[in-house]
């Protein structure tokens, strides 16, 4: 029997952060983080995948944000540029793209 996955903000925020918290402690690798998303996205039944796409894009953009947000403060208490590189959007756009891409092999 499939298992049901939830798609309410508050469990895609809890997975984002899960997966976030694991990356900063060192748990799991960029590649499985990447990993454990795609095969977190393919138990999502397709009539869901839209607005877990949704809320996944909010998610993952707000917290691009904080992010921001967190190294623009740092810069403001005179830290160097040299000690502090603000993150690239790129993870973000990275993740769009495993998105649609997984969206696109799900039609087929």
């Amino acid at each position: 029997m499939p298992q049901e996955i939830s798609v309410s903000y508050q469990a895609i925020k809890s997975k984002v952060y899960r997966l976030i918290d694991a990356l900063v402690v060192g748990e799991k690798s960029e590649m499985d983080v990447q990993e454990s998303i795609r095969r977190w996205w393919d138990l999502i039944h397709p009539a869901d995948r839209p607005i877990a796409q949704k809320y996944l894009l909010a998610v993952l953009g707000r917290s691009n944000s904080a992010l921001e947000a967190i190294g623009s403060g740092l810069i403001g208490t005179g830290a160097t540029e040299s000690e502090y590189e603000p993150l690239p959007s790129k993870p973000l756009k990275m993740m769009e793209r495993a998105i649609k891409e997984t969206a696109i092999r799900s039609m087929v």
